[in-house]
């Protein structure tokens, strides 16, 4: 038998809708910013103009540009899943643009010129590597439409960039080329400042050479006993006698091994060495 009268006294509640400023994401859930004990349930609708969700992309382009704008729809997933819309996610994409005319550009001057740290000089072979595997990733992404995963691979070679004193020419020219499908606008801007009076629209694709996409220098696990207890990095072409000799010189494996006797080493080329003691 129901109870009206109390049910009659049960409090009604009504949904409130929030911003994202308004929320924090703790593990699974979401908590309001002002009080983390209250959690709030997240749901995801279809933009329409009945639930006045709809993003107006002229705002969105005039705020952080149509680079911005284009890039942030293409890294937001693939293509066929269903993805909700994030301001976030456009600050997001706007920052890595933004980082990326900085590699270039020297933004302290009054007119537009390029930062002192490009020069002509030739890359270093990690440099070399990592730009020949971003060209690879990209290249590949591109046939498969995997934009988000290209954009990120593009992201993670700026972040390499960023971290050098002095930064190759040529290097930076074949990436603004690889990033010019994603933001025309600003890769336009960035041949043009270095040096280049044609557009890059007509440029070849970059190619990559799959033997530079190999590195020079692998990491090794050292175990003793079957347990690892160290990781050292060597030359990949490194002998077995060679990589036996500095598995046993490691500090750490020293102290592990230290007047015990050495049964025998196990040596997995350019995999593992396993010290059995």
């Amino acid at each position: 038998m129901v109870d009206d009268a109390a049910d009659s006294e049960r409090p009604e509640y009504q949904a409130v809708p929030l911003s994202e400023d308004q929320v924090d994401k703790q593990g699974d859930f979401y908590v309001l910013k002002e009080d983390a004990s209250i959690r709030v349930d997240a749901q995801a609708y279809k933009m329409s103009k009945s639930r006045g969700n709809v993003i107006n992309p002229d705002q969105v382009v005039n705020e952080y540009g149509a680079d911005s704008m284009r890039l942030y729809e293409m890294f937001m997933g693939p293509l066929e899943s269903t993805k909700p819309w994030s301001m976030r996610g456009v600050e997001g994409v706007h920052r890595f643009l933004s980082r990326v005319w900085r590699l270039l550009i020297d933004d302290r001057a009054d007119e537009m010129k390029l930062s002192d740290t490009v020069q002509d000089v030739e890359p270093d072979r990690e440099t070399l590597r990592r730009l020949h595997l971003t060209i690879k990733k990209v290249t590949e992404d591109l046939q498969e439409m995997r934009f988000n995963t290209a954009i990120a691979a593009m992201m993670e070679f700026s972040n390499h960039l960023t971290g050098l004193k002095v930064r190759p020419r040529k290097v930076l020219e074949l990436f603004v080329l690889i990033l010019s499908p994603f933001a025309p606008h600003l890769a336009e801007e960035l041949w043009s400042a270095l040096g280049h009076n044609p557009t890059l629209a007509y440029e070849p694709w970059p190619k990559f050479d799959d033997a530079l996409t190999k590195s020079d220098q692998v990491e090794i696990p050292i175990q003793v006993n079957g347990k690892l207890r160290a990781r050292i990095i060597v030359r990949v072409d490194i002998d077995d006698e060679s990589l036996k000799q500095l598995a046993l010189a490691d500090e750490r494996v020293r102290a592990l091994i230290e007047g015990k006797q050495i049964k025998k080493v196990i040596i997995v080329p350019k995999k593992l060495v396993n010290i059995v003691v």
